[in-house]
């Protein structure tokens, strides 16, 4: 048997190109844990910079609707403008006349911060040129949400003009490394920029740090260049560089053992990109030129279709039922017909619980589900149970990038979780058109998803001379090549199944039968 090492994970990036978008897979050994799908037709991504106009100052809902060139207003709030909004105003307005060549803001003059609880209408007017930046995507029937406090990310700081605090990510916990990066940044940072340092900056030579800055001081310049150029209202004055930068930067760390893509041109970038930020990961990315599709060789698109339904199979007959209702998500929890009569019906429930909390931790960054997530767990009696189900949630969600919090189980098992989401949520068909009848029905790889998870459930209680029948195309695909999963079956569970074709059986259908032919309910 082999026996998995916990201390050297593989962790894969797999990446898809089509002549229309970019498909970015996350394996962690082998398990895909997420899915980010950039279309080219995307013109409003988190971290873009337009120059907009107001449209509306409403001091009802002390926020103003602003035209950023979708076909809603984007939405910004009061609280989203920042303090030195109107510094970076007069800068803007500067900038539009042409009449600042030099684009440093050390010697720009300072007007007052605005006030916590001020009023919008006292602050910006119909019809006035802002620089604004996406903060969340257009999402279901609502524009992006936007802030005009503008910050460029990059890989170990973020800069934000106009501003003078240094701050320090949270998760660098060691006091020590934060006081050597405070000490660090302020001996480097730019006069006139504000810098908040991320958490790949930890133990990172002040070069590194210091080419940071400058690559964004750089980007600074050339979204001012386009400021000035910039001939109709709205347009986009800084975009990302190109499709793999932006993801690379928010999810590449040192713990990435393979990326591997199927375009050349996009390889050769994220090898530039990489030989910048982290030369000695260089080696790590490869070019794929195979006829079989990227996807399919790593066992993806199985993995997307078995994921994203309704319901969610996990070990040992256990499943998850994933509702979105316009409100909230609701999971929920079932053990399947599990029969362990040496565990206790606690035991049990605990056991069950543990496996699905680290599913629906993958499911929310799979998904990118947001808003309010409600979870109901199997009922478990101790407080003790409780507390091992609590924690394993929170072990298991802290490495989602997106801002969460999860309250304790209530005595009815009933989790709540909060989750902030920033794209629209990744929603993929698992059902096809049934070509028996109208109607839709499960794709056939899920179908053999469940029919694997069934004979999981008879072999398990001791059934032996299994029988399956089923429809003619889905015999086949389970007889043929090798291995087959007929093969793989054997191999795993020491059962000869036999599999006869059914003729008259609707595509989808099929049934285990004993050796007397009479058909054993799961």
């Amino acid at each position: 048997m082999l026996i998995q090492n916990h201390f050297s994970m593989n962790k894969e990036l797999i990446i898809q190109t089509s002549s229309s978008a970019v498909d970015f897979a996350l394996l962690k050994d082998g398990k895909l844990v997420e899915l980010h799908k950039h279309n080219d037709d995307n013109q409003f991504l988190v971290g873009d910079i337009f120059l907009a106009n107001v449209r509306k100052a409403l001091g009802g809902l002390n926020a103003a609707f602003v035209n950023v060139g979708y076909e809603k207003d984007g939405f910004l709030h009061y609280h989203d403008l920042g303090p030195q909004i109107k510094t970076m105003l007069q800068f803007t307005k500067k900038l539009k006349s042409g009449k600042l060549k030099n684009f440093e803001i050390v010697d720009f003059p300072r007007e007052e911060t605005i006030h916590k609880d001020g009023a919008i209408t006292d602050v910006i007017h119909p019809n006035q040129s802002i620089l604004v930046q996406v903060v969340k995507e257009p999402i279901s029937t609502k524009g992006p949400r936007i802030s005009s406090e503008l910050s460029l990310a990059g890989r170990y700081v973020v800069l934000v003009p106009f501003s003078n605090r240094i701050s320090i990510s949270q998760k660098i916990e060691t006091v020590e490394e934060k006081e050597r990066l405070k000490r660090l940044i302020k001996s480097i940072r730019p006069k006139g920029f504000g810098v908040i340092v991320r958490t790949v900056a930890e133990n990172k030579k002040v070069a590194d740090i210091d080419q940071d800055i400058q690559n964004l001081i750089n980007r600074w310049a050339a979204l001012c260049k386009k400021v000035v150029k910039s001939q109709k209202l709205p347009s986009k004055v800084l975009g990302e560089v190109n499709k793999a930068s932006s993801l690379l930067r928010d999810i590449f760390n040192d713990t990435f053992t393979s990326i591997c893509v199927d375009d050349e041109e996009l390889h050769n970038q994220i090898k530039d990109y990489l030989i910048e930020v982290a030369p000695k990961k260089e080696s790590i990315v490869s070019y794929y030129s195979s006829s079989v599709p990227i996807f399919e060789k790593y066992n993806i698109e199985r993995q997307i279709k078995t994921s994203f339904g309704k319901t969610v199979t996990m070990t040992k007959g256990a499943y998850l039922v994933i509702e979105h209702t316009e409100a909230m998500h609701v999971i929920d929890v079932n053990s399947g017909n599990r029969s362990n009569k040496a565990k206790s019906q606690e035991d049990t429930a605990l056991e069950v619980n543990l496996l699905s909390a680290v599913e629906i931790a993958r499911q929310l960054r799979l998904r990118d589900m947001g808003g309010i997530i409600v979870v109901d767990f199997i009922d478990m009696h101790t407080a003790e149970n409780r507390k091992a189900l609590y924690d394993t949630l929170k072990k298991e969600m802290s490495d989602d990038r997106a801002k969460h919090k999860i309250l304790p189980p209530s005595r009815f098992g009933l989790v709540q979780i909060t989750r902030q989401r920033v794209r629209p949520e990744l929603e993929i068909k698992t059902r096809e058109e049934n070509p028996n009848k109208n109607g839709e029905v499960e794709a056939p790889v899920v179908i053999i998803h469940k029919l694997q998870s069934d004979l999981q459930k008879l072999i398990k209680k001791n059934h032996k001379n299994i029988i399956l029948t089923a429809h003619p195309f889905i015999a086949a695909y389970l007889t043929k090549g090798f291995p087959s999963p007929r093969n793989k079956w054997f191999f795993d569970y020491k059962r000869w199944v036999k599999i006869q074709p059914r003729d008259a059986y609707t595509y989808l259908e099929y049934h285990f039968h004993d050796k007397s032919g009479n058909i054993i309910t799961v």
